[in-house]
């Protein structure tokens, strides 16, 4: 649970609402924390989403087990511990 104000994602209306199934799990149907927090601000969940899926699926070099290695080894430094 973060420490910043969110929104229940049960109450996730217009923009965001529209926004809740790009940004939730597929396989849990849940948003993650990480995303969450953006509740507040519709525009910033955006553009932390646009963000997220160039990292994770914008090249071919690495595969997506690479990206989410190198993201726990990055967090793991900036000691974050999502």
């Amino acid at each position: 649970m973060s420490w910043i104000e969110t929104i229940d994602t049960e109450d996730w209306d217009g923009e965001l609402g529209a926004m809740r199934d790009r940004v939730a799990d597929p396989k849990t149907g849940e948003v993650d924390h990480i995303m969450a927090v953006h509740s507040l601000n519709a525009r910033s969940l955006a553009a932390h989403d646009v963000l997220y899926q160039s990292a994770m699926r914008g090249t071919a070099t690495l595969r997506k087990v690479d990206r989410e290695l190198i993201a726990v080894l990055v967090s793991s430094i900036n000691e974050c511990h999502y």
